[in-house]
């Protein structure tokens, strides 16, 4: 049986090798929105039906289907085309580029860069970046994950401040606290009528999430989904405690080849440039939404 084992390692190892290797992996991306729920709650001018309504149209765009096609040193990550059902359009439309999907993900783990294609507001970026540093921790456990033994791994990163999956909703008593600290000083009340217009009022971004990876050794490709990388062995699943992508489906040296390069149309801009130009937007649709109902205005359009 050992033996076995170890001739079907050797057989995938020869394959990863040769010169003209290459795969493709289907991944599920599904996203808690338990946090988006927790702060429409709180909105008095929102009907029970405005806010089912919402909930089920962000849970359907933060399911999402992707393929990753890979070779020795790079890999395009792109979402599976599907046809926009009825109400999807709009703002919904808008936030794709903040939820992770739309644009083609290219990364190349040789030359440790990746570039993306953005849209945003009609506007096309193409974010060039350096790929993060991971210090992945061997945790020393291992799963199933179809067919493949999988290992996991652990690393804490630094949260992208442009993906709207890593939003949490403010404590609210938390923030009540903050505002009547606010009040003391003229200060702290001339800083409070600032931050009515800034987007960060109801929601905060952690500094930091703990990614948790499971890696299979059996296809020794050093890639993964989205910017997730530095593993010996394709991710195929990882999972940032709110959002969790699962590979459902492996395909290697297949006939049909896929050209891996990158998308070279658009404004070319670094992570950072990107983080602050959507940052900018957010907070002028805040202050043009702050007005009475503006609010509701304002979440109902992201959740359409």
């Amino acid at each position: 049986m050992k033996k076995i084992v170890i001739a079907s390692l050797v057989l995938i190892c020869s394959i990863a090798q040769a010169q003209n290797f290459q795969g493709m992996a289907v991944y599920e991306s599904k996203t808690s929105t338990a946090e988006f729920t927790k702060g429409f709650s709180g909105n008095k001018d929102m009907t029970p039906e405005m806010q089912k309504q919402i909930e089920e149209r962000m849970r359907k765009m933060f399911e999402k289907t992707f393929v990753l096609n890979f070779d020795k040193s790079a890999s395009i990550y792109k979402e599976e085309e599907k046809l926009d059902a009825p109400g999807q359009q709009g703002g919904g439309r808008m936030m794709t580029s903040m939820m992770g999907g739309g644009g083609t993900h290219y990364k190349n783990v040789k030359e440790k860069q990746y570039i993306v294609d953005r849209e945003f507001f009609g506007k096309e970026f193409l974010i060039k970046d350096s790929l993060p540093k991971y210090e992945w921790k061997m945790e020393g456990e291992s799963k199933q994950i179809g067919n493949y033994t999988c290992f996991k791994a652990t690393a804490v990163v630094k949260a992208n401040e442009s993906d709207f999956r890593n939003f949490r909703f403010r404590n609210r008593e938390k923030k009540e606290d903050e505002e009547k600290n606010a009040e003391k000083t003229e200060v702290a009340k001339d800083s409070t009528k600032t931050s009515k217009t800034n987007f960060t009022k109801d929601w905060e971004i952690p500094k930091e999430n703990t990614i948790t990876a499971w890696y299979c050794p059996e296809i020794p490709i050093n890639q993964g989904p989205e910017n997730y990388w530095g593993l010996p062995g394709l991710i195929l699943e990882v999972s940032d405690g709110k959002t969790i992508i699962l590979c459902s489906k492996i395909v290697l040296n297949s006939k049909d080849k896929v050209e891996i390069k990158p998308v070279a149309k658009g404004k070319e801009v670094s992570q950072n440039e990107y983080n602050d130009i959507i940052k900018k937007k957010m907070e002028e649709m805040q202050e043009m939404n702050s007005g009475p109902g503006g609010g509701n205005r304002m979440q109902f359009r992201m959740g359409r």
